[in-house]
């Protein structure tokens, strides 16, 4: 048995590398050349355009240009608005002074009277579905001051309450 041992140490025979081996060694040796061939190259630049395609009819599309968008003006219609008229001046005249001043303007005035309280100013009140109206009617009249109408007020109409300052 040990002579056998000792033959087959003694042969020298060759023995080929597997195939993946093989494919290693030639992708390092291509790997190598592509380096060898390209380290001198500067990177190109290129400009990608689309290719013009055959001329056809083309329709230009129309610019949208960004517009504001307002709220219109509430049209202001004097004689389907209701106006009641009162005197806190303490001088006898001037809501029906006013109260006259209002319609000839085309305001539909329902009443005048005196009101017991105290107000700061001559003002125009105003409920909140007739907001424009009040500040037209205050414009008319030449009354500065307008506010949200308060209780016991009306809330279907204008009310103005005249002091010292309008008499």
């Amino acid at each position: 048995m040990n002579s056998s041992r000792t033959r087959s140490r003694n042969q020298l025979g060759v023995a080929f590398p597997s195939p993946l081996v093989m494919l290693s060694i030639i992708a390092i040796a291509m790997a190598g050349f592509a380096f060898v061939a390209t380290r001198d190259a500067a990177p190109v630049e290129r400009k990608v355009t689309r290719a013009a395609a055959t001329p056809t009819e083309t329709v230009e599309p129309t610019p949208v240009v960004p517009t504001r968008t307002t709220k219109p003006k509430p049209v202001i219609k004097r004689g389907e608005v209701y106006v009641e008229v009162f005197n806190n001046s303490g001088i006898r005249g001037p809501a029906a002074t006013t109260a006259a001043k209002a319609t000839q303007i085309g305001w539909q005035v329902v009443g005048e009277d005196n009101w017991v309280g105290s107000i700061p100013a001559s003002t125009v009140y105003f409920p909140a579905r007739l907001k424009a109206e009040g500040k037209q009617l205050s414009l008319d009249l030449g009354i500065a001051r307008t506010a949200p109408a308060v209780e016991p007020m009306k809330m279907d109409r204008l009310t103005i309450i005249l002091t010292p300052d309008a008499a």
